[in-house]
């Protein structure tokens, strides 16, 4: 399903409902979510590729050192079934998956995305590459509800919550997140949870904003959706693409800042907005985690980390918590 075929009128609400409540609260902001539709999932996929985005290619390669080693573990002598939260390509899943399918034959994979387009061409590279795998796709924003299906007895879940993603959440919300996900799993299902871990400035800021451009044309086309979705008439060329470290908060900030003084007119929500010269939308936060807090965080969440794995700079963090 398209991301440009009508949307569910329980999704247009909640959309509606986001942009009102961001764009006329000071100082006004919109949540990461409305990224994902088809062209912003293209985009961060781009990202994904780029020399400066190190995320991915750090995190493949805990994988690739790793993954034997991770779902051995989360497996305990069982049989595992897979669930992974915003999965959006699941480029580097495909080295766990292939490793639960060595460790028993054949393996269930759920993706979790709220973009239909992504989790589409997951699913046909997925069926195309690896035929020992069983995907069944599933669109909805793991953020406002969460469930998995209750195991026969022999098997348990892997869910997967890799690439940083638990960092878009402000610390309050990244506990409720993992707080559900822990009410929705059983003693003896785990969760692999990935971080970003704090480091020079240099290399945090060019990661979110690299040298093509392609996180600033990311970063608008969250202005071009409200202008498709929502019968807005934002001018995407008039917003600057700011990407600023925050050291006291731990956070990398993306916002667009409005170039001159102008209106926006959001028809679809009858609303006018008077934007300053220099006026800025908050749209993503992406916090960095110090040492221990990834597994204070678990523990808070009812998790017990067992296993941390990391690369040679110790750039990022991939951790394994169990529910006991």
């Amino acid at each position: 399903m398209a991301l440009t075929a009508p949307l569910p009128a329980a999704h247009s609400d909640r959309i509606a409902s986001a942009v009102r409540v961001g764009l006329t609260t000071h100082p006004r902001s919109l949540p990461p979510w409305l990224f994902y539709d088809e062209a912003g999932s293209h985009l961060f996929e781009q990202i994904t590729q780029l020399p400066e985005y190190y995320l991915t290619r750090t995190e493949r390669s805990i994988f690739a050192a790793h993954a034997t080693a991770i779902v051995t573990q989360a497996a305990g002598g069982e049989r595992l079934r897979v669930a992974e939260l915003g999965a959006g390509s699941a480029d580097k899943t495909r080295l766990l998956l292939g490793a639960v399918a060595a460790l028993q034959t054949s393996v269930l994979y759920e993706p979790v995305d709220v973009s239909a387009t992504a989790l589409d061409h997951a699913a046909q590279r997925i069926a195309q590459e690896m035929p020992s795998v069983t995907v069944a796709p599933r669109v909805m924003d793991y953020t406002h509800r969460f469930a998995l299906n209750t195991l026969p007895p022999g098997e348990r879940w892997l869910v997967l919550y890799i690439g940083s993603s638990i960092g878009n959440f402000e610390p309050d919300a990244a506990l409720r997140l993992l707080t559900q996900v822990r009410a929705a799993l059983r003693p003896g299902d785990t969760l692999l949870l990935g971080v970003d871990r704090v480091k020079d400035s240099a290399t945090l800021l060019a990661a979110y904003d690299d040298a093509a451009g392609v996180t600033a044309a990311f970063n608008r086309n969250l202005l071009v959706r409200l202008n498709r979705e929502l019968d807005a008439d934002f001018h995407p060329e008039t917003f600057a693409h700011r990407a600023v470290w925050n050291a006291t908060a731990s956070r990398i900030e993306m916002h667009l800042e409005s170039r001159v003084a102008q209106p926006v007119h959001i028809r679809a929500l009858d609303l006018t907005l008077y934007l300053a010269a220099g006026e800025r939308i908050h749209t993503e936060n992406s916090y960095k985690y110090q040492p221990g807090q990834a597994e204070a965080l678990l523990t808070h969440a009812g998790f017990h980390p067992e296993s941390i794995w990391t690369d040679p700079n110790a750039w990022l963090t991939v951790l394994l918590g169990r529910v006991v």
